[in-house]
């Protein structure tokens, strides 16, 4: 097959056209995900009141506790390269150099907005999406942990 036949798409790089893939992507939310209203809504349900994406803030916490600065983020499992910190981008079959530096990128853009929130008398706490789907609870209990 020549490149001409495939209608623009690179040999082995992707199943979808690039409109196809623009399309999808830009369907990918940055914030008010599932994840996040499920958190928020559990935590304004107990009392606890917070910022959202609070801008004021390094990396733009999903969630702030202003009083007890607290800052806490909902790391989505691909994005953060979750189980794969140490070789991220193994997850992706198509376009693996790509994915490998911009998930790399992630992963060390997280590390350097923990330390400057750090720095500034915060505590960072990072949750993973899949770990608020699974057990909510636990995740709260964690959060009123560092509240007391």
């Amino acid at each position: 097959m020549t490149y001409t036949m495939m209608k623009g798409r690179m040999p082995n790089m992707d199943d979808m056209t690039p409109l196809q893939r623009h399309r999808n992507m830009q369907h990918i939310r940055s914030s008010n995900t599932k994840p996040e209203i499920m958190l928020r809504k559990a935590l304004w349900h107990i009392g606890i009141r917070y910022r959202k994406n609070y801008s004021k803030l390094p990396g733009k916490p999903d969630i702030a506790l202003t009083k007890q600065k607290i800052a806490i983020f909902i790391d989505g499992d691909f994005w953060h390269a979750r189980g794969h910190q140490d070789h991220p981008g193994e997850q992706v079959n198509s376009n693996k150099e790509y994915w490998q530096k911009k998930l790399s990128r992630n992963v060390e853009h997280d590390k350097e907005v923990n330390d400057e929130l750090t720095e500034l008398g915060w505590v960072v706490l990072r949750f993973w999406e899949s770990d608020i789907k699974k057990d909510l609870s636990a995740i709260i209990q964690k959060i009123k942990q560092f509240i007391a």
